[in-house]
């Protein structure tokens, strides 16, 4: 075996190491508290020393943000193919909010990290990434609402940026109070209903029914 075939499989025997650590982490954050979880905690659950667990990464942070990257990938990809499938703007907003409300209720430990992170005054490299995905959803939604504006589903005068800023944070206030009720699923018992309002508080007259005031079938509504 020559040294280039030695260390490929080096290479992709630490990638299956990294990942087995994200995933263990996602796992138990979904659990508990990230503050809490310890390497030995992640070492026990992928069945290595505490001390190999430092042969992957170089740190417990260098852990997490591998974590964050892996979720912003993944929640990313949902939302831009929940967007991109859905047949008018208005129809795409719900989707990607739905998108969103689902990968909570797959990954709990994922806005537990976000939200414990966020709290922290000094600047580091996971808030930074979090910050990065703050950015890349602010900037699908307002693609999403230049859409919605340019083809008049809008009330005159909507701003954009507003509805980008209440529309994640309608989503984060949801997450925040099934945490605190120690029911993670809980957000989607609420969820149909917020976004209904708003929809509703976005939409011109055009995209309403003149007997009800509700959405025309162009956009279909969760029960």
């Amino acid at each position: 075996m020559n040294a280039e075939t030695t260390g490929k499989r080096l290479k992709q025997a630490t990638e299956v190491r990294q990942a087995g650590l994200v995933e263990a982490a996602l796992q138990l954050a979904a659990q508990r508290s990230p503050a809490d979880i310890t390497t030995g905690d992640l070492a026990q659950a992928v069945g290595i020393s505490q001390g190999a667990v430092f042969r992957h990464f170089a740190s417990k942070e260098a852990i997490w943000l591998a974590v964050m990257d892996r979720a912003s990938d993944t929640l990313m990809s949902r939302l831009q193919t929940a967007a991109g499938t859905a047949p008018t703007p208005l129809a795409a907003l719900q989707a990607v909010f739905m998108a969103h409300v689902d990968f909570v209720v797959a990954h709990p430990g994922v806005p537990r990290l976000l939200f414990q992170e966020l709290q922290q005054a000094q600047d580091t490299a996971l808030k930074a990434s979090v910050r990065s995905l703050m950015q890349k959803y602010r900037s699908l939604l307002m693609g999403v609402l230049r859409q919605a504006q340019d083809q008049r589903w809008l009330a005159p005068g909507t701003d954009l940026q507003a509805a980008a800023v209440l529309f994640i944070g309608s989503v984060q206030g949801l997450v925040m109070q099934s945490l605190l009720s120690g029911n993670v699923r809980a957000v989607t018992t609420h969820a149909p209903g917020v976004l209904t309002i708003y929809l509703r508080g976005l939409a011109a007259e055009r995209s309403r029914t003149p007997a009800t005031g509700r959405h025309a079938p162009t956009l279909k509504e969760t029960p």
